[in-house]
């Protein structure tokens, strides 16, 4: 059986990279009918904080990547963690190291004089003799001295290192909580974790963890490392290239299924195929189809596909999205047309669902003010009279549908003997506010009877005063 786990270290947001990680890790479970694990990894006690777990969680949550189990946490299981150590301790696989901060610079400096590469040299690796006074000990696990730990990576291929190239790592720092790489190893062989899918920042730590793992006569993952995301300008994506934590995206007014049909396409593929749905994926994911070369964030790309999502998905499902937006504008969306009918309106012309929720605003209160350009151009004195018989017209109108507006508002152009333009925009500004919005009958159906004549006559009385002024 496939077992899969994510697991950050909650020291920030969840950013992009580990989204993608998150989400690779959750397909490959899926597509093989598996369990796929959440885990938190806050030993680091003073950049953890409860703040990041929520944010993390939260971003799982929002992108709909749902696990079976977890989350656990590791400062939850320090106690398992210190049976390990006893355990490596009394099989002679790991031992106490009594080197001082000191002793230990003063190692690396000389090495670095002779140009070599700063390491442990294990001085207390067979240590017999009393503890040292006056220090308190770390633990490192005794690294096998010969031969070579084979790494048959399910992405980037088989690695070899050899076990001279590593020292004996530290597993308990001196005050006697376990380190990072030590407590990923209990974790893994603990949970039965059968694929480790990583970014490739990790595979320096992956023989040390195999190590570790042969020392506990544990079962060997299968280990997968992603290559890293770059930015526009090929250095490692960052704040500084703009939103690169999930729930950024969210606000910035994308769809989580966009963002996730992105993620998966940078850096794996499946012919020339760009949209996908997680059905797809789930069938379609396989770990040897993922790049080898880091993949470059396109905003513009994402930008796209955003869009095809917003016009293609289920209105219903926009619109709930679409409802924490209204909500951020302080709008309270019952107090107006139906958010379903907003994105029918709206998901043509706009690519995010923040400017949908700003382009919808007219329809839900009064705006403070014309466009200026808008209303110069559109309401003046030429636009009193069309303005005045749609009044009349849409008036008396019986069925406030679009069609029926439609016909109202064609009838008053002919009637006048003007282009339909000649009066579609000024009663377009006049009941928006602005020169754009979606088709002219569809807008007056959402602003409803009422609205829609209030803000003509508004605009009747805007030009009178305008021209009174004059």
């Amino acid at each position: 059986m496939v077992k899969t786990r994510f697991a950050p270290s909650p020291t920030g947001y969840l950013h992009i990279g580990g989204a993608r990680t998150a989400l690779f890790s959750w397909l490959y479970a899926r597509k093989h009918g598996g369990p796929f694990v959440l885990r938190i990894e806050d030993t680091d006690l003073e950049r953890s904080t409860p703040e990041s777990v929520n944010a993390i969680l939260e971003g799982m949550s929002w992108l709909g990547l749902d696990y079976d189990e977890g989350p656990f946490y590791q400062t939850q299981r320090f106690d398992r963690y210190r049976e390990v150590l006893k355990y490596l301790l009394a099989e002679g696989q790991a031992y106490y190291c009594y080197c001082t901060r000191e002793e230990l610079e003063s190692l690396r400096e000389a090495q670095l004089t002779r140009k070599e590469k700063p390491r442990y040299d294990g001085r207390y690796r067979d240590h017999q003799g009393p503890p040292r006074e006056g220090v308190e000990p770390v633990i490192r696990f005794k690294n096998p001295l010969a031969g070579e730990v084979l790494v048959d990576d399910l992405i980037r291929g088989r690695i070899v290192i050899k076990n001279s190239e590593l020292d004996d790592l530290i597993i308990a720092r001196a005050d006697g909580n376990p380190t990072y790489n030590f407590c990923v190893v209990v974790d893994d062989m603990d949970m039965g974790v059968t694929h480790v899918i990583r970014g490739d920042d990790h595979i320096n730590n992956t023989p040390r963890q195999i190590n570790i793992l042969n020392a506990l006569r544990a079962p060997l993952p299968q280990y997968a490392h992603v290559p890293m995301i770059l930015g526009a300008d090929g250095k490692r994506l960052s704040k500084r290239h703009g939103a690169a934590g999930v729930m950024e995206y969210r606000d910035l007014g994308y769809l989580p299924e966009a963002l996730l049909n992105y993620l998966a396409r940078l850096g794996w593929s499946h012919g020339d195929q760009e949209v996908f749905s997680l059905d797809e994926m789930v069938q379609l994911f396989d770990l040897k189809d993922v790049n080898r070369a880091p993949s470059a964030f396109n905003a513009e790309k994402l930008l796209w596909l955003n869009q095809q999502y917003l016009k293609n998905s289920d209105p219903a499902h926009v619109a709930r999205h679409l409802s924490w937006h209204i909500g951020q504008l302080g709008i309270d969306p019952s107090q107006g047309p139906a958010l379903t009918d907003i994105v029918l309106a709206f998901r043509e012309r706009t690519q995010t669902l923040r400017e949908m929720a700003e382009q919808s605003v007219f329809l839900y209160r009064e705006f403070a003010a014309y466009e200026e350009k808008a209303a110069r151009k559109h309401l003046d004195a030429a636009a009193l009279v069309p303005l005045r018989s749609l009044h009349e017209s849409l008036s008396g109108l019986v069925d406030w549908q679009a069609a029926a507006i439609h016909q109202a508002v064609n009838q008053v152009a002919e009637t006048l003997g003007l282009a339909l333009g000649k009066v579609a925009q000024p009663l377009r500004v006049a009941v928006s506010g602005a020169a754009k919005s979606p088709p002219i009958d569809i807008t007056l159906e959402l602003l409803g009877r009422a609205r829609a004549l209030e803000r003509l006559q508004r605009a009747l009385d805007f030009i009178h005063q305008n021209a009174a002024q004059q």
